[in-house]
């Protein structure tokens, strides 16, 4: 099915958002009315099923707590604030969105004919409230276990892309502060090479402690290229003792 098609889902659609879900409706009427939006019922002579905003309702409170839930028992020394802002990445519109993308649920959607035509299938918002009415009909067609394990398909892999996300952004900071607390020293960085046209530029940065290169990193700035070698020497430095076990760099330019 064609995420642009105006015409509405089949039966054969439907059986196919099934297959990729791995579950199959005892009542098909459940992920019918999920996949329902208001503008189409306000254009349909007779309304066959409601739209999903109540399931929309249950699947973001489902939602929410699954996230809450995973977070709370996977990240055991991470404070309340941590908790919350991660939970916060997880569940916002712009994480729902994409896991619908995933499934291209924006194609089973039906969606009145301006909201069509105006992309609505594909409008993040139009989309994760879709993905919340999804999760709200597999609770209540199938139960807690099945729409949470449906929940955690998508937020274990997004919590990872988070954290990895987090972890390049401030990595000089930690690795600075690793370094000083573990070693009394404090990091480098060398630009040891520039290659590429001028605008469009790659650079090579080492991370060094004590003239010992701990971490490479490649970027189209050398921030960023920085950044990534500073999260590179963190895995290194959590396999050594000192930087002393680690050949000295040559002096590189800076």
């Amino acid at each position: 099915m064609s995420a642009a098609a105006a015409d509405p889902p089949t039966p054969g659609d439907l059986l196919g958002l099934q297959a990729q879900l791995g579950l199959v409706f005892a009542e098909p009427d459940l992920l019918l009315s999920a996949l329902t939006h208001g503008s189409w019922l306000n254009e349909a002579p007779v309304a066959d099923v409601p739209d999903g905003e109540r399931l929309e309702f249950l699947g973001d409170a489902l939602v929410d707590f699954v996230a809450a839930d995973y977070l709370f028992a996977h990240l055991p020394e991470a404070p309340e604030g941590e908790l919350t802002r991660l939970r916060a990445a997880l569940v916002c519109e712009s994480a729902l969105a994409d896991f619908a993308r995933q499934i291209s649920l924006g194609a089973y959607l039906r969606v009145g004919k301006g909201e069509h035509a105006s992309g609505g299938r594909q409008r993040p918002a139009i989309l994760a409230d879709a993905f919340e009415s999804l999760v709200g009909a597999v609770l209540i067609d199938r139960g807690f276990t099945v729409a949470e394990s449906l929940v955690l398909r998508f937020i274990v892999p997004e919590l990872e892309r988070v954290q990895r996300r987090q972890r390049s952004k401030d990595a000089k900071s930690r690795f600075q502060e690793l370094s000083q607390k573990r070693w009394q020293l404090t990091p480098s960085y060398a630009t040891v090479e520039t290659s590429g046209p001028d605008h469009e530029l790659s650079f090579v940065v080492e991370a060094r402690v004590a003239g010992r290169t701990l971490g490479v990193g490649h970027g189209r700035s050398k921030a960023i290229a920085a950044q990534m070698a500073a999260e590179a020497a963190l895995d290194t430095a959590a396999h050594i003792d000192h930087p002393n076990e680690i050949e000295v760099s040559d002096p590189g330019d800076g």
